[in-house]
């Protein structure tokens, strides 16, 4: 059975208190096999058939909703896909590890919705920007917290909905899958 990480967003994050137990049982009721947690920031590594990601997405958002009445984007992601989204992100060994990321993306943003994010925010930041396969890199330079750059600001501007995960996090995790 493929193994998979699913990367939840807006867990322990103003009023969605969540324990990576109560996940756990819950995923496995839904009889998702080999559910293990990952830093405990909602990243869940799981088996399971081999069935398109996109679904598996909707699940999980599902039974987020159902079980704990919290409304969470899950970006859900085979072993390789993780691997690429550090071999493929460009300031991977350049940035700080910690300053590093990828947001996991919803949907593949338009070449022009990318370009309308870099154009909103020029002139805001230091941050460096690529676009890669549902993912989009970020070099924070500063750190997340010194930056303007949000998630809700991305969203807008790429159309879809993200969760992001630094290259250090991204590591450990792909170690474990």
């Amino acid at each position: 059975m493929p193994r998979y990480c699913a990367f939840f967003s807006s867990l322990n994050v103003g009023g969605n208190r969540l324990t990576m137990e109560e996940l756990r049982h819950a995923l496995r009721r839904e009889e998702i096999d080999n559910v293990e947690t990952v830093i405990a920031s909602g990243n869940v590594l799981f088996d399971y058939e081999d069935r398109p990601t996109e679904g598996l997405e909707e699940l999980f958002a599902f039974i987020m909703a159902e079980r704990f009445d919290i409304d969470s984007f899950v970006a859900i992601r085979t072993k390789d896909e993780v691997r690429a989204a550090l071999e493929e992100n460009p300031f991977v060994g350049f940035g700080e590890d910690a300053q590093v990321h990828t947001h996991f993306l919803q949907a593949q943003p338009l070449q022009a919705n990318f370009e309308a994010l870099l154009a909103a925010y020029k002139g805001r930041g230091e941050e460096k920007f690529a676009l890669g396969e549902r993912c989009l890199f970020v070099d924070y330079v500063h750190g997340v917290g010194q930056s303007r750059l949000t998630p809700a600001f991305i969203e807008r501007r790429l159309g879809c909905r993200t969760t992001a995960r630094n290259a250090r996090s991204l590591g450990r995790i792909l170690a474990k899958m």
